[in-house]
């Protein structure tokens, strides 16, 4: 009896010492006040944490010491891992300056332009460099030297009028019916009161002015990321641009002309036209340290902007890009359709 007793006695007494050791059930343990599990690699926070532990301020397990830090001026918090979407305006710059913001064909920011062609591009682009400077570049100062002001105007509106059927289906293809109904407008009014599109009274009346075309169109449609290439005498494209022509050459006016005496000095002057308008440019060009990539980034950014443009909303649309590509209606091609 005695031993059962004496037996009996040492287990109780073990018993009270676990429950002696076990902390209270009202007091948090000392892995609850570490930081979340993803940074199980610091022992100095943990130290002072259990150190903490025995404080009863430390009640919350969620500290948002890692979500929340203090702006060292005005103790105001800030959350560090908000992402803020870039506005509209941010979209702007970075599709035609580059920027944090991610451009049209969703590339990431600072990535280089999908130029794999680099090689045969350059070598195109030199060759086109060659016919600007010995034809292009002198007929288009030329033209600026010898023709006034106000008829270059004209001449500018009567193309520009020109292309508003291809403008106008291509805005239909992308489901925007409110602005191919303003551009169907806009080429009644400039086509009679503007005398065949000579003057622009459209623009007085605040009707705004869309250039729209099949690679637009087929970026609008999803194909946003295409490689760069530059043709012969067309000048820098994407190969979804070059697919686009294809779509465009049946809408052009201009190719319906079976005449080749009244078809390709009309597209001679709209060429020498559009040369005009980029003799600003020249200085830039002339200057660059590398001109081929000055073209290529720029034309790139602002064929992205274009693209980007048509996706959005009839309120938040920006005013189109007058630098558009050179449209095929002005090149001199044979009529395949004849």
């Amino acid at each position: 009896m005695n031993v059962i007793r004496t037996a009996s006695l040492l287990l109780l007494a073990l018993a009270l010492s676990a429950c002696a050791a076990k902390p209270a059930r009202d007091s948090a343990p000392a892995s609850v006040a570490v930081a979340p599990a993803s940074a199980p690699a610091a022992p100095a926070a943990s130290d002072s944490a259990a150190d903490a532990a025995t404080s009863p301020t430390v009640a919350s397990p969620a500290a948002p010491v890692a979500a929340v830090d203090s702006a060292p001026g005005d103790g105001a918090p800030v959350t560090a891992a908000t992402e803020v979407a870039p506005t509209g305006a941010e979209d702007d710059f970075a599709a035609l300056y580059g920027g944090p913001a991610p451009t049209a064909d969703g590339a990431e920011p600072g990535r280089s332009p999908y130029d794999p062609w680099e090689g045969f591009n350059r070598r195109v682009h030199a060759f086109n460099n060659v016919v600007d400077r010995a034809v292009a570049r002198p007929l288009a100062t030329a033209y600026v030297n010898v023709v006034p002001r106000f008829a270059r105007t004209g001449v500018t509106n009567f193309f520009s009028n020109l292309r508003a059927p291809v403008t106008i289906t291509n805005q239909l293809l992308q489901g925007r019916p409110g602005d191919a109904w303003d551009s169907l407008g806009r080429f009644v009014m400039n086509s009679t009161l503007g005398i065949g599109g000579l003057f622009d009274p459209a623009s007085r009346a605040l009707v705004p002015r869309r250039s729209e075309d099949f690679g637009q169109t087929l970026g609008a449609w999803g194909w946003r990321s295409s490689r760069y290439v530059e043709l012969p005498f067309f000048g820098p494209r994407t190969v979804r641009d070059v697919f686009g022509l294809a779509g465009d050459i049946p809408l052009s006016p201009i190719r319906t002309i079976e005449e080749d005496k009244v078809r390709i000095p009309l597209q001679g002057l709209q060429l020498v036209d559009m040369r005009s308008q980029l003799l600003a440019l020249d200085d830039i060009r002339d200057g660059a340290v590398d001109e081929y990539a000055l073209t290529r980034d720029a034309w790139l950014q602002r064929r992205n902007y274009q693209i980007q443009n048509d996706l959005r909303g009839r309120r938040d649309r920006g005013k189109d890009a007058d630098d558009a590509p050179i449209p095929v209606d002005a090149m001199p091609m044979p009529n395949w359709g004849n």
